[in-house]
C-alpha cells in the first residue's frame, strides 16, 4: 500500500476535483473511508466539539494528536490535519510537524492567524492575521523539520475573512508560496463563491487551490470543478450530523422513558463491534487463544402453503411472497446473515420447487399437508448439533430482537410479545404465554420463564404472545430431540405446533427464558398483512 502522504499527493495534483471529507474521531474517520472517500479533514472545529469546547484553543494541541492518533490508526486513507495556526510560532510548527509524521498523518494546514485562534465564521471581520514575514517562518520551520518530502504544508489565507480583500489575499499567497507552501486554501465566509472564484482566477495554476464550501454550499460542485481547485472540503458535515442524530434520540429516550421506539432506528451494538473492528481481535483470538468454534445455525419452518393469501399462493408457498423486491423469506434470511449466521437450514413443503437458493440448506417435508409446524421440527433438528434459532418463514421481525436473546445465557430463550391483545378476537391462531411474571417496568432485569403455552390459554392469565422465535443451545438440544421424539409417538402429533413442545416443556420443568418485547414483529398472515409487511420493511 502506497504511503498515506503520497496518496495525499496524488490528490492535490490530481487533474479532477478532488474531495476529503470532516472526521474527528477514529470511527467517524472509517465510517467516512467506507463511504468511498480517498481523504479526511481533521477539522479543529468538529474534535474541540467533540470534547464539548469552543474552537479557539481550548483543546490542547498534545489532546488533538492523541486524537488524530486514532483517526490515523483506523483508516488507510491519508488525513489532512487542520493545525489552526500551528499552535504558536516557527518552534512549535516544526515540533507538530514532526509528531504528525509520528503517526502517520499526511497533511496540515494552518492559517495566518494569531495563536490562540478564533473561528473564522465568528467576528471573522475582528480577527488579526499574522504578520506574513513571520507566518512564512512558521512554512520555512515546518518544511524544513519534515523527514518525508511528500509531506504536505497547506496554508490558509484568511484575508477574505478578515475583510482585506482579494490584493492582500494574493499578495499572501505568493509570499506563502515562496516560503515553500505546497498548497492554498482560500477562505470565505460568504454566501456565494465571488471571493475564492477571484483569487482562483488570478492565481491560476501557481500552486494547488483548496476551497472549503461551507458557506456556500449552494455553489454546483461542477463550477469548483470547471475552475481547477484541487480539493474541496466538506468541512463540519460529520459532527454536524452526528449531533442532530444525538439530539432526536436523547429526545425521544426521555420522552418515552423507553428505548424501545429508539432501538430500532439506530445503529445496532453489532454495527458499532464491526466499525470497532471487533471481527479482527476474534480472528487473533483464534491464532493465539485457539478454543473450541460454537456457532449458531438458523431454522426456518416454511413448508405450508397460505391458503388465506389466495391466488398469492397459487405457484408459491407463502414465505416467496414479494416484499420490496424481495421474498418474504429472503428478508428473514437476511436477518439471520447480518446477525453472523452462515448456515441456514429451510423447511419446505407446499410447491418446494419455488424455494431453491443455492446458499440455503433444504429439509423437505413431503407431507406438509397433513402435518403441522413441529413435524417440520422434528425433521431439521436431526440436521444439526448448533446452537440454533429456529422462526417461521411467515415472521417477520426486527434484528435487535436477536441481540436480546444472545445477551442471555439461559439454554432455551423465546421472545414473548405484550402486545398480545392485539390478536384476540382475529380470525387467526395465536401462541399465548403464560409467564412467572408479567411484564412490568419494576421487574426489569428478573429472570422470567414461561408457565404455560397455548391457544387457548384464560385471558386473565395470559402475559403475552410468543412471536415464534426461538433459540436453543447445543447443551440442550439432545433433550429437546428426545422429548419432540417422545411426542411423536402420540397419535396426535401430526397436528402439534412449536406451542405443544413448550407446554410439553413446562410441564417437565424445563426452564424456557423470556425476553419480553412491546411489536417488533408481523404474523404474516393475510392479504391485509402483506401491506402491512411492506411498511414494517
Amino acid at each position: 500500500m502506497s504511503k498515506k502522504t503520497k496518496l495525499f499527493r496524488e490528490l492535490l495534483l490530481s487533474k479532477n476535483l478532488e474531495f476529503l471529507l470532516e472526521a474527528h474521531n477514529g470511527i467517524s474517520a472509517k465510517i467516512a473511508e467506507e463511504a468511498g472517500f480517498k481523504g479526511l479533514w481533521a477539522s479543529g472545529l468538529a474534535i474541540s466539539a467533540q470534547y464539548g469546547v469552543r474552537d479557539s484553543n481550548e483543546a490542547s494541541w498534545t489532546q488533538v494528536l492523541e486524537n488524530i492518533e486514532f483517526m490515523s490508526d483506523a483508516s488507510n486513507i491519508p488525513i489532512m490535519l487542520d493545525g489552526d495556526t500551528g499552535y504558536g510560532n516557527f518552534n512549535n510548527v516544526r515540533r507538530l510537524i514532526k509528531k504528525l509524521e509520528q503517526r502517520n498523518i499526511a497533511a496540515v494546514c494552518i492559517e495566518d492567524k494569531l495563536y490562540p485562534k478564533t473561528n473564522s465564521f465568528i467576528d471573522g471581520d475582528k480577527q488579526e492575521l499574522a504578520d506574513i514575514d513571520e507566518f512564512c517562518s512558521r512554512i520555512k520551520a515546518g518544511k524544513d523539520a519534515q523527514i518525508d518530502d511528500e509531506f504536505s504544508i497547506i496554508t490558509r489565507i484568511e484575508a477574505f475573512i478578515a475583510g482585506w480583500g482579494l490584493s492582500e489575499a494574493l499578495k499572501r499567497a505568493e509570499a506563502y508560496h515562496q516560503a515553500g507552501s505546497d498548497a492554498i486554501l482560500i477562505h470565505s465566509a460568504k454566501s456565494e463563491p465571488s471571493e475564492v472564484l477571484a483569487f482562483k482566477k488570478e492565481w491560476g495554476d501557481t500552486s494547488p487551490v483548496i476551497v472549503v464550501p461551507t458557506k456556500y454550499y449552494s455553489t454546483p460542485t461542477e463550477v469548483l470543478e470547471q475552475e481547477g481547485f484541487s480539493i474541496a472540503i466538506w468541512a463540519n458535515h460529520m459532527i454536524r450530523s452526528s449531533i442532530k442524530a444525538m439530539q432526536e434520540s436523547a429526545e425521544e429516550i426521555f420522552a418515552s422513558s423507553s428505548i424501545l421506539s429508539t432501538e430500532g432506528e439506530i445503529a445496532s451494538v453489532k454495527e458499532v463491534f464491526r466499525l470497532q473492528g471487533v471481527s479482527e481481535l476474534k480472528e487473533a483470538e483464534e491464532n493465539y487463544l485457539p478454543k473450541k468454534e460454537r456457532t449458531t445455525d438458523a431454522l426456518i419452518l416454511a413448508a405450508s402453503r397460505g391458503e388465506a393469501m389466495g391466488s398469492l399462493t397459487d405457484e408459491q408457498p407463502k414465505t416467496m411472497i414479494p416484499l420490496k423486491n424481495k421474498s418474504m423469506l429472503e428478508h428473514i434470511t437476511d436477518i439471520y446473515r447480518n446477525h453472523g449466521v452462515s448456515k441456514i437450514h429451510v423447511v419446505r413443503g407446499y410447491k418446494k420447487e419455488a424455494i431453491n437458493f443455492p446458499e440455503l440448506n433444504y429439509i423437505d417435508n413431503d407431507d406438509f399437508e397433513t402435518t403441522s409446524e413441529l413435524s417440520s421440527f422434528h425433521m431439521a433438528i436431526d440436521q444439526t448439533d448448533s446452537d440454533i434459532y429456529c422462526s417461521f418463514g411467515d415472521v417477520l421481525f426486527k434484528p435487535y430482537l436477536l441481540q436480546l436473546m444472545d445477551d442471555l445465557e439461559d439454554d432455551l430463550v423465546i421472545v414473548v410479545d405484550t402486545q398480545w391483545q392485539d390478536s384476540v378476537n382475529k380470525d387467526r391462531a395465536a401462541d399465548y404465554v403464560k409467564c412467572s411474571e408479567p411484564h412490568s417496568r419494576t421487574n426489569y432485569g428478573n429472570p422470567i420463564f414461561i408457565k404455560s403455552a397455548g391457544e387457548a390459554l384464560d385471558q386473565e392469565s395470559i402475559h403475552g404472545e410468543w412471536m415464534g422465535v426461538i433459540k436453543i443451545s447445543s447443551k440442550v438440544m439432545p433433550l429437546i430431540k428426545k422429548e419432540v421424539n417422545h411426542l411423536s409417538k402420540g397419535e396426535d402429533f401430526h397436528s402439534m405446533k412449536m406451542h405443544h413442545l413448550l407446554e410439553h416443556l413446562c410441564k417437565n420443568k424445563q426452564p424456557i427464558r423470556v425476553v419480553y418485547t412491546t411489536g417488533n414483529w408481523l404474523d404474516v398472515d393475510t392479504l391485509e398483512d402483506v401491506i402491512r409487511a411492506n411498511n414494517f420493511i
